[in-house]
């Protein structure tokens, strides 16, 4: 993994899907983040935090077709995502959101689970704490981890996306 330092250029743009406002940013290496929230300056306040060294640059119109397919992912998340990423983190929040990626949409695994799936059986904490870094909401799908009882535990970018996230998936599942 190649890290951030002040040459690194990550363009980014914000744009909108169902669940709100859309930050999209991209380096050569491919996708780097994916924020949602409510407020622009807000995620690119979040940007700046998780990048602090890279040199930020707003895309142009051009960026705003992969903002789009993003977007459309989101909407559709049982559809393939083929995008590169740039999965920036330590490796083992790396080991965990590659076993994120394979949760099947419309399914849930538990904390414990991820821990074993990765060869870490007692690091569910460190496993939470891997989902509450991931910097890529929605194609690393951490909403999709719940607590052994299968109750819903906190999520990033809050609880009630984390919820219809999870119902939309089911829900499409059911259809499918």
């Amino acid at each position: 993994m190649a890290s951030v330092t002040s040459t690194t250029a990550l363009t980014y743009r914000v744009g909108q899907c169902w669940l709100g406002s859309l930050l999209v940013a991209s380096t050569d290496e491919g996708i780097a983040a994916i924020l949602l929230g409510n407020d622009r300056e807000a995620l690119v306040r979040s940007l700046r935090s998780r990048f602090p060294e890279a040199r930020l640059i707003e895309g142009d119109e051009r960026f705003e077709d992969l903002v789009t397919e993003v977007a459309r992912f989101v909407d559709a998340p049982a559809s393939r995502f083929d995008r590169h990423l740039d999965l920036r983190g330590t490796d083992f929040e790396r080991r965990v959101w590659l076993a994120l990626r394979e949760i099947p949409a419309g399914s849930t695994a538990t904390y414990s689970e991820i821990a074993t799936r990765i060869g870490a059986p007692k690091a569910s904490y460190d496993v939470g704490q891997a989902c509450a870094s991931n910097p890529l909401a929605g194609v690393v799908p951490c909403h999709r981890v719940v607590r052994k009882d299968g109750t819903l535990a906190g999520y990033r970018w809050g609880t009630r996306r984390k919820r219809a996230l999870l119902a939309r998936e089911a829900a499409a599942a059911r259809v499918s």
